[in-house]
């Protein structure tokens, strides 16, 4: 197998540029695709998904990853787009996630692939359900700490919200503090019945689903993974990690590889390697 080179691409986003790295051992040749989607507060170069990227390119498939436009951070890593933060909106990742997906192939330096599949964590793994829902060309679907719903606060929490304007959200890395504005709870409120409803979303998919969550999950209800099978074909397959977190031990920077984050890759390097041919 050959060893995996990167290359860095940028395509236009919902709220401006999504940097893109691609890593693959073979640019001329068509090799099955996996698109990794990260959550909120997340980017393509935190903690985990490099190791995992390069994990899947060893196996032979070419791996995408990506920031969210309204992730707020750049492609050195930095948090400096806080303008596109502050308005991001499950809406406008969900129409990121689509354009990523649709540039696989020549615009990012690759053969067209054979196969697509898709991993999402957390904010991301709910987004990646929603559009393996819509999409056929997703044929193999691994979701870690999905979020099973879009509305994530209780009504207090949302009225006081409104009735500021903005919610203050911290930057653990960083330490900055940015207003979030109420866009992602208009978006809730106009589309979380409709297309960004993930439980809905979750009957439809049809690709292969290997559904990974952490029992100590200090962020996401484990719940929400359960929820999630119950709603998903009974093909698919739900993988409980006890006593892992919703990083499965992982954090920014990488030190080390916890055995619960090792095993999440390896469980999804084995579930794309049996259904991305």
């Amino acid at each position: 197998m050959a060893t995996p080179s990167l290359t860095r691409h940028s395509i236009p986003g919902a709220l401006g540029a999504i940097n893109i790295d691609v890593r693959t051992g073979d640019r001329k040749n068509p090799r099955p695709a996996v698109v990794i989607a990260h959550g909120f507060k997340g980017f393509k170069d935190w903690g985990m998904f490099p190791v995992l990227a390069d994990r899947l390119a060893k196996a032979g498939f070419s791996v995408v990853t990506f920031n969210m436009s309204g992730s707020g951070v750049d492609d050195a890593g930095d948090f400096t787009r806080i303008e596109s933060f502050s308005h991001n909106t499950y809406s406008a990742e969900l129409d990121d996630l689509g354009r990523v997906m649709g540039a696989l192939g020549p615009e990012l330096d690759l053969p067209s692939p054979t196969a697509i599949g898709l991993l999402g964590h957390s904010r991301g793994g709910g987004i990646s359900v929603l559009h393996a829902a819509l999409d056929p060309a997703v044929t193999a679907l691994v979701t870690w700490a999905a979020i099973g719903s879009v509305d994530r606060w209780s009504d207090a929490a949302k009225d006081a919200w409104r009735r500021r304007g903005y919610l203050n959200i911290q930057n653990t890395r960083t330490g900055q503090v940015i207003p979030l504005s109420t866009d992602v709870l208009d978006d809730v409120g106009r589309n979380g019945g409709s297309t960004l409803n993930i439980t809905a979303a979750a009957a439809r998919v049809r690709a292969p689903w290997l559904i990974v969550h952490g029992a100590a999950d200090e962020t996401v209800a484990v719940a929400d993974a359960t929820n999630l099978g119950k709603s998903a074909r009974p093909a698919n397959r739900v993988l409980i990690l006890e006593g892992a977190s919703h990083t499965f031990g992982a954090a920014h920077p990488l030190v080390e590889i916890s055995p619960d984050l090792d095993l999440a890759i390896a469980e999804s390097v084995g579930w794309f390697s049996l259904h991305l041919r």
